[in-house]
């Protein structure tokens, strides 16, 4: 029997090759290939090193389905954007001391298919809740969940849970718009018209590196150096509890609505002015954030894209980068001559936005206070959909109520769910959709309680009616118009205590009187003391 290397010689040339190529796919097959993270990834893995069993950067998504459902091809699509999308696919460990991050050639799509028809609604919830805020193990994966609740034959509830490690809201947004293709394919038995893609998030990470090390990530670098000298503003909001000694994740949210003519009016004072109405919610905002720490100078982060590139739009991955916006409010301006300074910074800080956020704490090295956030304390965000997403997909991902959808004829009827993480100290979402503006405040439950965020909403919605009517008013003008608000509520506070006082008064006083009455009764009714011959 000839050897191995003889049979290799006996091979043509066009063998030799054939061989050669097959060898170097098995040896790349079964090799472990590792990445680098990007910065922001990184950030997420250090948080992640100190509690590893917080749940606070699950993403979550739910849906009731409102129309029939073939569960296995739904199956078969969400495993074919997982085989497309290698962030799906991605585990997270340390070599040598480093993070890395490892792309598997194929990962089975995490897919739990649950009998609901027992449940309560309130069961019914607290089951969705618990998944969707069940932590993630980096290490082991996979870091995509998706849950199937079947409550009947034509109801259920559609769960995906994501760590934001490997994704953001435009990529969730991507992997919706992409399931409408799919799903309906996969229903039909037919491939799915779904170009395939050619660059990665490992592309992006590459892209990152060689970015920063260019003269490009030193004029960056150079802008937010500026931008961020001095000694940096910690945003002190007064807590209704003390602040614990490192910063906690506990949270939850408080929802309210800006009235359809509030927001026409803001868009067309926005398009007056030559800003943007995230120009003019930022600014007010800022403004009551002043009023309620008593700073001028103060530093709010705003979530970029982070996709300046066409390459990178296509992604799933995490791309979102927290820009610094730095206001100065001292000299008492106009509210228009400080809305011209946010506008600026604003668009400084979006041409300026590839920089990193977790590079700049690294380079700056702030005073680390474990009880705080570095850098930003409070965050603003306005979420409007982007021009890859199909007509409300962004802000259904976003879990405003009462949104539906249909990608390729699966009805999705939004399904939002309580929120119980923060990574913040206080974050404010607006969510635009056509002709209407809706809120959140996000806050740390370990710091405020529901009625200070309540109080902090309508501050923000006062500001945004006066600036509207009389936007020349100064800075302090519009503090006075606050502290006149709290005033008065402050008063209707006291004459609801003293009205509900007197009710309870008045109650004491008739059950009092009821019991005068009675024991009188119960007296005049007893027969009388016997004397000593013991005779009545």
């Amino acid at each position: 029997m000839s050897s191995t290397p003889q049979r290799i010689a006996d091979l043509s040339p066009g063998e030799k090759r054939a061989l050669l190529a097959r060898l170097l796919r098995q040896q790349a097959s079964t090799a472990k290939i590792f990445y680098p993270l990007s910065f922001n990834q990184q950030g997420i893995w250090f948080l992640y090193q100190l509690a590893p069993e917080s749940a606070v950067y699950n993403v979550n998504f739910a849906a009731r389905i409102a129309s029939d459902l073939n569960a296995p091809a739904l199956r078969r699509a969400l495993q074919t954007l997982v085989d497309r999308h290698p962030s799906l696919r991605t585990t997270f460990s340390a070599r040598s001391g480093k993070p890395v991050q490892q792309v598997h050639d194929h990962l089975k799509v995490h897919f739990e298919e649950v009998d609901g028809s027992t449940f309560s609604e309130e069961e019914l919830k607290a089951w969705l809740l618990d998944e969707a805020y069940r932590p993630f193990d980096l290490e082991r994966g996979p870091l995509l969940r998706v849950s199937l609740i079947m409550r009947a034959a034509q109801e259920h509830i559609l769960l995906l849970v994501v760590h934001h490690i490997v994704i953001d809201f435009w990529s969730l947004a991507i992997l919706l718009n992409e399931l409408g293709v799919l799903y309906p394919a996969e229903s039909a038995g037919v491939k799915a018209p779904l170009p395939p893609l050619t660059f990665h998030y490992t592309d992006y990470v590459r892209w990152q590196v060689e970015m920063l090390a260019s003269a490009e990530g030193e004029r960056l670098w150079r802008y937010w150096q500026k931008q961020l000298a001095g000694q940096f503003p910690v945003l002190d909001l007064p807590t209704d509890r003390p602040r614990p000694p490192l910063q906690t994740y506990r949270g939850a949210s408080h929802d309210f609505n800006l009235e359809d003519e509030l927001n026409e009016r803001l868009k067309a004072f926005a398009k007056e002015q030559g800003s943007t109405l995230y120009m003019v919610l930022l600014s007010v905002f800022q403004i009551m954030l002043s009023y309620h720490t008593g700073q001028e100078d103060l530093q709010v982060g705003s979530p970029m894209v982070g996709r300046s590139r066409a390459e990178f739009e296509g992604i799933v991955g995490l791309f979102t980068n927290p820009v610094i916006l730095r206001a100065n409010l001292s000299g008492n301006p106009a509210f228009l001559a400080f809305l011209g300074q946010v506008r600026q910074t604003v668009l400084s800080a979006l041409e300026h936005q590839d920089y990193p956020t977790v590079r700049l704490v690294e380079r700056l090295r702030p005073f680390r206070d474990l009880s705080r956030p570095p850098l930003c304390q409070v965050m603003f965000v306005l979420d409007k959909p982007h021009r890859l997403a199909e007509p409300g997909t962004s802000t259904f991902v976003a879990g405003e109520t009462g949104l539906r959808m249909n990608p390729g004829g699966l009805v999705l009827e939004s399904f939002p769910l309580e929120r119980r993480a923060a990574t913040l100290d206080l974050v404010l979402l607006l969510i635009e959709t056509p002709g209407s503006l809706s809120a959140s405040m996000r806050y740390n439950t370990d710091l405020f309680h529901s009625a200070t965020i309540a109080r902090m909403s309508r501050h923000f919605e006062t500001l945004l009616r006066h600036v509207m009517a009389q936007p020349a008013t100064k800075i302090s003008a519009l503090k006075e118009l606050l502290a006149e608000t709290d005033g008065y509520e402050q008063a209707q506070i006291r004459t609801v205590h003293k009205e509900l006082n007197l009710q309870k008064l008045h109650q004491v006083k008739r059950k009092a009187l009821s019991a005068s009455h009675l024991s009188n009764d119960v007296i005049q009714g007893m027969p009388k003391y016997p004397n000593a011959n013991g005779r009545y």
